[in-house]
């Protein structure tokens, strides 16, 4: 499973941007897609999380704001982040689980300020 993320950049506080990480190779394994990422100095955190194209996690800090959904006919995840703020600048890392196995995408950056 190879994994290419898109979509960062900057905004400023109140904006907001879409992620979209697509997928490739064996596709057909992936169970469950989701968003990393990792502040400055701090570990990498999870961020949003979709199982079986349906179930998803959200970290609390992100509720309300951000979606996470999955497109089958594009093998694609996408997040919608909105009302954003200077906290959720990072890097972030696209996800995907297959058979237990976890693939990662190159970081993509997001950086929310005035």
């Amino acid at each position: 499973v190879q994994l290419q993320a898109s979509g960062g950049g900057l905004v400023q506080p109140g904006g907001s941007l879409r992620l979209s990480c697509a997928a490739s190779g064996s596709i057909f394994s992936i169970d469950a897609m989701g968003w990393y990422r990792q502040a400055p100095g701090k570990q990498r955190e999870l961020v949003a999380r979709i199982v079986n194209g349906f179930t998803t996690t959200y970290a609390d800090s992100v509720k309300g704001r951000f979606t996470i959904s999955r497109d089958y006919d594009k093998n694609t995840s996408l997040l919608q982040m909105n009302s954003l703020k200077p906290e959720d600048t990072g890097v972030y890392y696209c996800n995907a689980r297959a058979y237990t196995v976890d693939y990662w995408g190159k970081g993509t950056q997001v950086t929310v300020s005035s």
